[in-house]
């Protein structure tokens, strides 16, 4: 799908590892590894011209959290965490990220990828 709307091979990889990442943290921590609840992925391309680009949607059936209370990883006191860093990572990766309570219950994560004009990705890595 992002190849459909334009990302480069990086920008593909890096989308991969914020979805794996969310994924992981609604069965982790969303659902506590509970199998008889839910992760719900959705994707949705944006071709307009003004804002090509991925939308990505993942929600858990958790009880959820406030996001404002995520422990900043780059705290001296977190560096040696092992836990503590998809957030993070996925704010890095991708161009907008959302976590909000679930309408239907849970967390949900919205998180965009945009293509610039002339096929840059807005946070190239490169």
């Amino acid at each position: 799908m992002g190849r459909g709307v334009g990302l480069d091979d990086e920008a593909v990889h890096w989308v991969g590892v914020a979805i794996r990442e969310s994924v992981i943290n609604a069965i982790k921590h969303g659902n506590r590894n509970d199998a008889t609840k839910h992760v719900f992925v959705e994707f949705e391309t944006a071709q307009a011209p003004e804002a090509p680009g991925l939308l990505i949607r993942v929600r858990d059936q958790g009880e959820g959290f406030d996001p404002e209370t995520i422990a900043n990883p780059l705290d001296p006191e977190n560096l040696l965490k092992s836990s503590g860093r998809g957030i993070f990572l996925i704010r890095n990766f991708m161009d907008d990220v959302q976590l909000e309570r679930a309408p239907q219950g849970g967390m949900e994560i919205r998180m965009v990828k945009r293509l610039l004009p002339g096929g840059e990705t807005e946070h190239s890595l490169s």
